[in-house]
């Protein structure tokens, strides 16, 4: 049943801390836990959940600068709560914290306002297709090669078509655990690279000669995602058939145009927890849109299935192994890859998302309740 009407009335925030299997890096940083923010928003007795992976700052944005300014608002008016947070956070600065608040919170209307309309967020969005092709994402730069060729095998075996490495702290090493994992994937598979900015021009150049000897078909962030000129450089002259991505730390539409405007990526990298949510992510695909460029979602798997679903030039999701990890132990509905592709179930409304209360109450660390006056 469709429900034309109703307030906001509540916004729960609470934060989880959940440690990883072991640590891990890949190639400029390193951790030992994944720390999600999950925002649940109320009205008319239906509940829409969002969440972002940041760090708990970002709850504490949500509960002292965006509460008061979306609860009571009509649940249908998405963008006019998009607006009045963006406003409420001009002092904080937008890039980072604030924006990963704002994200967690609109992908919550988004969810809720789907949900009162009694269909999935896939739909509500325009529906391009039923599901999203994926790649497998980990094989970290702090696993040994053993464990790096053991996943990506599982993935293989799992059905992916496409699989992603870590590299970036050790250029020989690098390029010997490249040709390891060609060899665990498998001649046919798209095998993906994503140096988290590490090299410098010359050497990424250099890497990437070498990497297209192995077949690879994805180069991510070979250099900062700010330098522009750099990814360029990379762009033009890395072996054909080896795309260059870059964009997820994109957090508005500004720095999409500017990567956009440079011609510095063949694929758009956007994430929907740092971008400014589902309305961030859509502004990102107008602008990519507008210049036949393809998408590609950052992370965040059980989100993006369905901002895949909904927008015809998203290429593929990331099926990144520690929020797979996370959003299947905190999160019911999570889509499970079918063949290397995410499908959103069309029965469950929303994001088909529900928080496992109790089995994530071991992780949790801060909990709000906020009420409309």
């Amino acid at each position: 049943m469709t429900r034309t009407s109703g307030s906001i009335q509540r916004l729960t925030t609470s934060v989880y801390v959940v440690p990883t299997e072991q640590l891990e890096s890949d190639g400029t940083l390193e951790w030992d836990h994944t720390t999600a923010v999950v925002v649940r928003a109320q009205s008319d007795g239906v509940e829409g959940l969002g969440y972002t992976y940041s760090s708990q700052a970002a709850a504490e944005v949500v509960t002292s600068a965006l509460s008061h300014v979306v609860l009571g608002l009509d649940a249908h008016a998405v963008t006019a709560a998009f607006w009045r947070m963006r406003r409420a956070v001009r002092n904080l600065g937008w890039p980072g914290i604030a924006a990963a608040a704002v994200s967690a919170v609109d992908v919550a209307l988004w969810d809720l306002k789907a949900r009162l309309q009694g269909v999935p967020l896939f739909a509500l969005l325009g529906g391009a297709r039923p599901s999203v092709p994926a790649y497998g994402s980990g094989a970290f730069t702090s696993y040994s090669e053993a464990e790096v060729c053991t996943q990506i095998e599982e993935w293989i075996d799992a059905g992916f078509g496409m699989v992603k490495m870590k590299i970036g702290r050790d250029a020989a090493a690098d390029r010997v655990r490249v040709r390891a994992a060609r060899r665990s994937a498998g001649s046919g598979a798209g095998l993906f690279v994503d140096a988290n900015g590490a090299y410098d021009r010359k050497l990424a150049l250099t890497q990437s000669v070498a990497f297209g000897e192995q077949g690879v078909a994805w180069f991510e962030e070979p250099v900062t995602s700010d330098d522009l000129p750099g990814l360029r450089l990379i762009r033009d002259r890395a072996p054909a058939g080896m795309d260059v991505a870059a964009g997820e730390y994109g957090c508005e539409p500004l720095y999409f145009e500017r990567m956009l405007e440079s011609q510095a990526v063949d694929v758009l990298q956007v994430d929907a927890t740092r971008c400014g949510g589902v309305t961030g992510f859509r502004s990102a695909a107008a602008l990519a849109e507008a210049r036949s460029v393809d998408l590609s979602s950052h992370c965040a798997p059980a989100l993006h299935a369905h901002l895949g679903c909904a927008m015809n030039r998203v290429r593929h999701a990331e099926y990144f192994h520690d929020h797979v990890r996370v959003e299947r132990l905190l999160f019911d509905g999570v889509p499970v890859p079918d063949r290397g592709c995410l499908t959103p179930d069309p029965s469950r409304p929303g994001l088909g998302l529900e928080l496992k209360v109790e089995d994530a109450r071991p992780y949790a660390v801060f909990h709000r309740e906020e009420t409309a006056s």
